[in-house]
């Protein structure tokens, strides 16, 4: 399971497959995911609010539960060496949702993301986030 850390929709995923590789996901790998549990935009729909507002929170997520979806892994718990000696690990995994064309489906990332993303092609993520570790 990972935290979804874009503002897409969606608020945890599960991996299904890591994409050309036979090995556990590392940080920038590319993975397929499955929408597991989405996120509430705005007020609760209730049955006597206007149905302005309950569209307009539907059309704040861009995806939905039971979704499959490609990903970047961009953060992991398993710690690792970097090739200047030191070690990296976070407290949880987390990802970015993307298209089929590797573009992020959210226009803002919450939260630290490892350098490593960008070194792997994956530059757009790196610039939309707030702090790189």
């Amino acid at each position: 399971m990972l935290n979804v850390i874009d503002n897409s929709g969606a608020a945890v995923a599960e991996c299904v497959k890591v994409l050309k590789m036979d090995r556990h996901a590392k940080i920038g790998d590319r993975i397929i995911v499955v929408i597991q549990k989405q996120r509430t935009f705005g007020p609760e729909s209730s049955p006597s609010s206007s149905k302005t507002s309950t569209s307009s929170v539907a059309a704040a997520n861009k995806v939905r539960r039971g979704d499959i979806r490609h990903a970047v892994v961009v953060r992991t718990k398993k710690k690792y060496q970097r090739p200047d000696g030191s070690v990296v690990g976070f407290e949880d995994n987390a990802c970015v949702l993307i298209n089929k064309g590797g573009e992020p489906i959210g226009t803002r990332l919450s939260g630290v993301v490892g350098r490593e993303v960008g070194g792997r092609g994956w530059s757009k993520i790196l610039s939309l986030a707030g702090l790189q570790v």
